[in-house]
């Protein structure tokens, strides 16, 4: 699916997966995440770390009655408040969204999948 914003110059057709591309991106900016998770695997209970081109993969965008939501699958850094961690990437990627491709979005479903020890 995609979104479809006419302008007095055209028409722009936005993917679900640029959004989730962006969504992504902006999530592992945040601090306490150390990646995306599959939604893949979640129904095999591995939580594996997807690399920097796999953003999208650990996002749905979903569109429901013209409003976009958003769930996000992350995996957490061990000792991070994990509330305040989604808290703030809810917040960062409504922001980014926003400012970047214009759109409104309605929610953003935090899925937090493992917590991981940082090595030393």
């Amino acid at each position: 699916m995609s979104i479809e914003i006419n302008t007095k110059d055209g028409q722009v057709t936005i993917t679900n997966d640029v959004i989730a591309t962006i969504a992504g991106g902006t999530a592992v900016e945040c601090y306490g995440i150390v990646g995306m998770a599959s939604k893949s695997q979640i129904r095999d209970g591995i939580a594996e770390i997807l690399r920097k081109e796999n953003y999208s993969r650990g996002i749905i965008v979903r569109q429901e009655d013209d409003k976009l939501h958003i769930d996000m699958y992350i995996i957490v850094s061990y000792g991070t408040k994990i509330s305040e961690v989604a808290s703030n990437v809810q917040s960062q990627v409504k922001y980014t969204l926003n400012k970047s491709l214009g759109l409104n979005i309605d929610s953003v479903n935090i899925y937090i999948q493992g917590v991981r020890v940082a090595k030393d």
